[in-house]
């Protein structure tokens, strides 16, 4: 499979490159240590049209295919894995709605999201429930009318604090089902999430949802689609930006440690001279590269429609996000005691990496699923063997 980059794609990477280095790689420590991302950011990537990458012409977004897109999460993740989480999220509302919202949804919608009038976060993990997202306890309840109240609490919702519409999933008739709730409903309320090993300046936050009152025009898809339907698209919009940015991430530890070790000087030589610098390099640039390898194919198969894209998105984040956490951990090695320190930006390469693991699906849980893939297949071509 041929996975050269168009000219278009060259130089829009390229363009992306150059607004990484400008306006987020001299602050992103900046932003880890403030704890937030400054709202002049988020509008520069709004103005510079990354919000709208997902987002159809029609609707005044971008429309970019999904190689592009994915070398758009590249560079966001190669400068500031907080602010990935906002391409992340934001697009899977846009995504979710795309797919299953109604000609209302996208119309009202989709225009808002792609200028950053209106910025999207996705609820769906609670303070007891994680992986097992199936049961989740936030409840929605018919009103009288045929509306519904909504009742519950969310946790880690990336960029809570400053969203004004979310995507969120509660059980209804004991269905996950998936509703848009704006921020000015009454009874709805966010408390900001601090002191956090990763993500420090993706304005986490708590939800809180006292007896929201819902318009039944608000929910997305079907009652019972919330899961199975509407949270895994947004899912796997949110596995494939991830695994893009692991390995901008990646590669922004592999900068820094190639900077570090052609300057710093150990025993008489650089450290890059030294065999066992050189054998940490060697194994960080393979990852890297097999990682993108991954992303690529994912990103071919997604622009192509092929089905199997949904699990090979599952394997380029399950490599991606073990790789960065891998490659982080040599970087900061090969910086020493240098590495510890907020004046290289490697230490939240390797806070941030942890949270890769975790976010999307943990890779324990994605271990399941590629492993029940694997046997699946291989059912499916023993049986053909045998006819």
């Amino acid at each position: 499979m041929d996975f050269e980059l168009t000219s278009e794609q060259k130089a829009a990477h390229q363009e992306f490159r150059m607004f990484v280095d400008q306006e987020i790689m001299p602050y992103s420590d900046q932003f880890d240590e403030a704890q937030a991302m400054p709202a002049e950011v988020v509008e520069k990537m709004a103005k510079a049209g990354y919000l709208a990458a997902v987002v159809p012409k029609a609707h005044g977004g971008l429309e970019m295919d999904a190689t592009t897109f994915g070398l758009l999460c590249h560079e966001i993740g190669r400068g500031s894995a907080s602010l990935l989480s906002l391409l992340t999220v934001h697009g899977m509302v846009c995504q979710a709605i795309l797919k299953w919202g109604s000609a209302e949804h996208k119309t009202h919608w989709l225009p808002k999201l792609a200028t950053g009038e209106a910025i999207g976060a996705f609820g769906l993990t609670e303070p007891n429930i994680g992986s097992d997202a199936r049961n989740i306890e936030t409840r929605v309840a018919p009103t009288e009318d045929g509306n519904y109240r909504l009742t519950g609490h969310k946790q880690w919702i990336s960029f809570a604090q400053v969203a004004n519409l979310f995507l969120i999933i509660a059980q209804c008739e004991d269905k996950p089902t998936a509703f848009l709730v704006e921020r000015k409903t009454e009874g709805f309320s966010t408390e900001p999430m601090s002191g956090l090993l990763g993500f420090r300046s993706a304005m986490l936050a708590k939800i809180h949802m006292d007896e929201c009152l819902i318009p039944a025009s608000n929910m997305i898809g079907r009652i019972g689609f919330g899961f199975t339907h509407v949270a895994g698209t947004a899912l796997d919009h949110g596995r494939y930006c991830i695994a893009w940015g692991c390995v901008g991430m990646g590669q922004g530890c592999l900068d820094s440690s190639l900077h570090y070790s052609g300057t710093r000087e150990q025993f008489g030589k650089f450290l890059k001279d030294h065999q066992l610098i050189q054998q940490m390099t060697a194994d960080m640039l393979t990852q890297i590269k097999a990682a993108r390898l991954l992303c690529l194919h994912a990103g071919t198969l997604k622009d192509k429609g092929d089905p199997s894209l949904i699990m090979e998105t599952s394997i380029a984040k399950y490599f991606a996000s073990n790789m960065v956490q891998k490659v982080a951990e040599q970087a900061v090695q090969i910086h020493g005691a240098n590495g510890c320190s907020t004046a290289y930006p490697v230490q939240r390469y390797y806070r941030d990496a942890k949270i890769m693991e975790i976010i999307e699906g943990s890779n324990q849980m994605q271990q399941m699923i590629i492993a029940k893939y694997g046997y699946q297949n291989f059912m499916t071509a023993s049986r053909q063997t045998a006819n």
